[in-house]
């Protein structure tokens, strides 16, 4: 499987907040956000990322679920799921969790891996993420039938 590294770089499309009354400071969130990514893996490099998720914060602590599309100039494209913790103190909100690839199209068709992702809002409308993992094209694989 090769490794891949990259970073993405993000605006919120949409938010929308929740301010629930349950426990004093809970709150559920759902974002899209959409950007570029960044990767000296050409198959990734430029590609534009989309993503959706949900996020349950009590207190500044919370849990992310999400999915996520990454789209090619020429039309392929892989997708997946992630799910991490968060933490958020004033205005800083920073991100970690795993995300795992669950399809793809053209060269993209099926995919499999995972990998690590680290993030951050750097303004209450941008995120700023780094990634690692690692992947295997449906093309690549043998079979390992004698």
């Amino acid at each position: 499987m090769p490794n891949i590294t990259g970073s993405f770089s993000g605006r919120v499309n949409v938010q929308a907040s929740f301010s629930l009354r349950d426990q004093p400071n809970h709150e559920l969130q759902t974002v899209e956000i959409a950007g570029v990514q960044r990767s000296p893996d050409p198959g990734w490099h430029d590609s534009r990322m989309v993503y959706w998720s949900t996020a349950d914060i009590h207190s500044g602590h919370g849990v992310e679920r999400g999915y996520f599309v990454n789209e090619r100039a020429g039309g392929d494209r892989d997708w997946g799921t992630f799910e991490g913790t968060l933490e958020a103190t004033g205005t800083a909100v920073t991100t970690e969790g795993t995300f795992t690839f669950t399809g793809g199209s053209g060269k993209f068709n099926g995919i499999t891996g995972n990998g690590t992702y680290r993030g951050r809002m750097t303004s209450p409308a941008q995120v700023d993420v780094e990634w690692k993992g690692a992947y295997q094209l449906a093309g690549a694989r043998t079979s390992g039938a004698a």
